[in-house]
């Protein structure tokens, strides 16, 4: 007993220097538009956080549910173009706009997810790859509405009871930082949720889920849908950063670094998707005389972490066993005492 007091005591200890540093970090972030930091290193913090966002909605796919996805760029464009017409054409404000987008990539997710439903591996990934090449196919063609090849210009920026959120007086930042902070704990709440749960078992066996009574397509689907969602919120905050957007701002190279970017920092994890983000983001920025070799070095990279490390570099977590709550740990406990 006095062992595991002392246990007990070290993790409490743990856990609370952990939610201090985490306070500390979240308060500083919040303290970078007065550092009067040039714009160019806000551009690249904006990024890594947008970037964080995505991550976060495809490791809802691939990390939570094992479904793997090279089409998140079409849902990330979803949520541009729909945010970008709608504020452009109808003088809707940002966040109404948003909303929209919200529901317009949902109904995308659920017409991806249920064809999807009985393919797995190479076939899904070819599927999902296909539906981000038609969302780019949709923007050229339908000219009317999207501008076709000539995209859209002159995107303005949000404004908030009167106060325009733009990168001069640092309300952008805000406004991208405080929806990464929402979509961090959103995904936090998930993973530890029965959906989470259920969701982890059907990536580790779909059939013994099936058995268990777990609802595979619903949990399948609603998977599709909040990576959708989640994906469409960053196409919103993207194209407003922006200030431009058009086909090309969205093609299989943005898929493709949302996708490594899950794989490096560690599948099922919110903290590789932030240490994701960052590397990859960061570093392309550092050594720019290497652009052209990017490529090359993602699949480098990718391939060195599927042989020597293929849980990502924080990927531990997802192996660890469902968290219990303490109630649950309590009456576990009690019920070990009495022998049952």
């Amino acid at each position: 007993m006095k062992k595991e007091n002392i246990n007990q005591s070290k993790v409490a200890k743990l856990n609370n220097k952990k939610s201090i540093f985490i306070r500390a970090l979240i308060i500083s972030l919040f303290l970078v538009p007065f550092l009067n930091l040039n714009s160019y290193y806000i551009n690249i913090i904006n990024k890594v956080l947008i970037y964080i966002i995505m991550a976060l909605g495809l490791n809802i796919l691939v990390g939570y549910t094992g479904l793997v996805s090279l089409g998140q760029a079409g849902f990330v464009a979803i949520g541009a173009y729909t945010t970008t017409i709608l504020m452009t054409k109808l003088n809707l404000n940002f966040f109404v706009a948003t909303f929209i987008a919200f529901i317009v990539a949902g109904i995308f997710g659920i017409i991806l997810g249920l064809p999807t439903l009985r393919l797995k591996g190479t076939y899904l990934t070819i599927v999902t790859l296909g539906f981000g090449e038609i969302i780019r196919t949709i923007i050229i063609v339908w000219d009317s509405v999207t501008n076709g090849p000539l995209g859209i210009r002159n995107i303005p920026v949000p404004t908030l009871f009167g106060i325009e959120l733009s990168m001069s007086n640092g309300g952008l930042y805000i406004l991208v930082l405080i929806s990464m902070l929402l979509v961090v704990f959103f995904c936090s709440k998930l993973y530890k949720s029965k959906t989470g749960r259920a969701m982890r078992a059907i990536k580790q066996d779909e059939i013994a889920s099936i058995m268990m009574g777990i609802n595979t397509t619903y949990y399948k689907v609603l998977s599709f849908v909040l990576a959708a969602i989640i994906c469409a919120l960053a196409g919103s905050i993207y194209a407003i950063q922006l200030g431009y957007i058009d086909q090309n701002t969205f093609t299989f190279d943005m898929s493709t670094m949302i996708l490594s970017i899950v794989i490096l920092g560690g599948m099922g994890t919110i903290r590789g998707m932030i240490l994701g983000s960052i590397v990859l983001v960061v570093l392309p920025e550092l050594s720019r005389s290497l652009m052209d070799y990017r490529f090359v070095i993602y699949g480098l990279v990718l391939v060195l972490m599927m042989r020597f490390r293929p849980q990502g570099l924080l990927g531990w977590r997802d192996k660890k066993a469902y968290p219990l709550s303490k109630k649950s740990k309590e009456s576990f406990d009690s019920e070990e005492k009495r022998g049952v």
